[in-house]
């Protein structure tokens, strides 16, 4: 199993001025600890319900450009980019860029947005779900498109028109795809579809069980090899000093039940100190599982 580090707060005590170099200890902590994955959310506001929406986010693209310049390995990603935020044209060529600046290690995970709040607040709109979902399926098709050197002709939609799909530079290797989300009928779907890793939230061991048989009935009928997907699994609440034992024996049973990568939350306040303390040393004995 590998170890994957999500940033979702940045509440340094030092206020502003403090998050740069948090974020890149942050960054270079991860990849000193041979992380496979590092990311942060795409909000344009704190969600409600976990904290204030008036606590300090960043802009998630801008982010990751900024944690590239400070590691040299570990994977780079949004959990998740919202579909309404984007135009799928211009995420394709942000994503590319990304890798391109990284070396090749950029991700580009998506879902179907739900917060309506900062969608209203910054005048974003906000279609029905049933149109996002299909804006989704569509922006998934217009970034392979993109990222296909071989074809940069037109793209027509129902909801999007590309006279081109030009990209250039192209990505140094295809961004994977990572799809939020457990929807049974279109979000997982779409993962066998289209996607190289899909995300679950840890919980309800028998519901993640599910998923995945769900996953895999959709990989079977489209024929897709069901192995070829990184199965992601996001576990809160983080463990903390001296819990990581009872951690290990948790994340075993979702590891046997196939999920490949467990993602991690650090605290707001000293996110850096705990991925050098509590992350780090999970690395070697999530490998073993």
């Amino acid at each position: 199993m590998r170890l994957g580090i999500h940033v979702i707060e940045f509440t340094v005590p030092s206020g502003p001025a403090g998050i740069a170099p948090e974020l890149a200890a942050v960054a270079r902590a991860a990849d000193a600890a041979g992380a496979a994955r590092l990311s942060v959310m795409d909000h344009f506001f704190q969600m409600e319900g976990f904290k204030p929406a008036t606590d300090p986010m960043l802009e998630g693209y801008t982010t990751l450009g900024f944690l590239a310049a400070h590691t040299t390995d570990v994977q780079l990603g949004l959990l998740v980019t919202g579909v309404t935020y984007r135009h799928p044209g211009l995420l394709a060529k942000i994503v590319a860029t990304v890798d391109v600046l990284s070396g090749g290690r950029a991700e580009l995970g998506i879902g179907a947005a739900w917060y309506e709040r900062e969608h209203l607040g910054l005048g974003v709109p906000y279609p029905p779900v049933a149109e996002r979902f299909e804006r989704l399926e569509e922006a998934l098709r217009i970034c392979r498109q993109m990222w296909d050197p071989a074809d940069d002709g037109p793209f027509e939609g129902k909801h999007y028109r590309l006279a081109e799909t030009l990209c250039s530079p192209q990505p140094i290797r295809r961004p994977p795809i990572l799809i939020g989300g457990g929807g049974e009928k279109k979000t997982l779907r779409m993962v066998a579809q289209y996607a190289d890793a899909c995300n679950l939230f840890a919980g309800d061991k028998d519901q993640v069980r599910h998923k995945l048989d769900v996953l895999r009935g959709h990989c079977d009928a489209l024929g897709r090899d069901f192995a070829a997907i990184d199965k992601t699994l996001t576990y809160r609440p983080s463990p903390e000093a001296g819990t990581t034992d009872e951690f290990l024996r948790d994340v075993a049973d979702y590891a046997a039940l196939g999920i490949d990568t467990v993602i991690v939350v650090p605290p707001g306040d000293a996110p850096a100190r705990w991925v050098e303390q509590v992350a780090a040393p999970l690395v070697p004995r999530l490998a073993d599982l």
